[in-house]
């Protein structure tokens, strides 16, 4: 089983300043075998983690996450951009078109555009879904998802959705396959994963937060 953290993000979302470099050092640390840049609407992150992790031991699956009309939704496996602003069913077609798959993160987070608030999931095609998220505040959110998990044989997985590199690996998903792009996205579709991990301290993020907005008065 490889350790994967799939939903990061980095300096190329307007609302994170981490680097690259910073995230790879803590994946290291946290012995992640797997993760993924799923920056807002922009492949910039991914294109750069994918050059800095070619022949290291860190595996790079490109990945976006794209804002839809009704909630965001991770292009896993994707290289090219998708349009934000699209309908989360085409959203879906161009991720599918691109090779990729459709992973809803924080599918019912609703401040945080979570796409099942609004969406009617039967009429999706979901590959998978986050049901371990580590930013939450309380555990409803993830535990309905992995409700939705169960019911419906929805693949689950963890991931630390971080915005700040510390946070890289809070929570994560154990993933039976191999160490290439392709068997990760099999795996991930077959349901051969575990989600795990905990929430990221509340007091470390609102000290984050706190410190983040400061910085931008001065």
């Amino acid at each position: 089983m490889l350790k994967m953290d799939s939903h990061i993000h980095s300096e190329y979302s307007d609302d994170s300043s981490s680097k690259i470099d910073d995230i790879l050092k803590v994946a290291n640390s946290r012995n992640i075998d797997i993760i993924a840049i799923s920056d807002h609407n922009t492949v910039d992150g991914t294109s750069e983690v994918l050059r800095k992790t070619r022949n290291t031991d860190i595996l790079s699956i490109p990945s976006i996450e794209i804002s839809s009309t009704q909630g965001h939704i991770l292009g896993f496996g994707c290289e090219q951009t998708i349009p934000k602003g699209l309908t989360p069913a085409d959203t879906i077609d161009r991720i599918h078109d691109l090779g990729g798959i459709a992973i809803i993160p924080h599918p019912y987070c609703f401040y945080r555009h979570g796409l099942l608030c609004e969406s009617e999931n039967e009429k999706l095609k979901i590959d998978a879904i986050e049901t371990k998220n580590a930013r939450f505040i309380v555990g409803y959110c993830n535990s309905k998802a992995k409700k939705l998990s169960q019911n419906k044989k929805i693949p689950s997985l963890g991931a630390s959705d971080s915005h700040y590199w510390k946070f890289v690996g809070d929570c994560y998903s154990l993933i039976d396959c191999e160490k290439d792009i392709d068997s990760v996205l099999k795996a991930i579709v077959k349901g051969k994963t575990q989600a795990k991990g905990k929430g990221t301290s509340n007091i470390l993020l609102s000290k984050y937060l706190f410190e983040k907005n400061l910085l931008k008065k001065f």
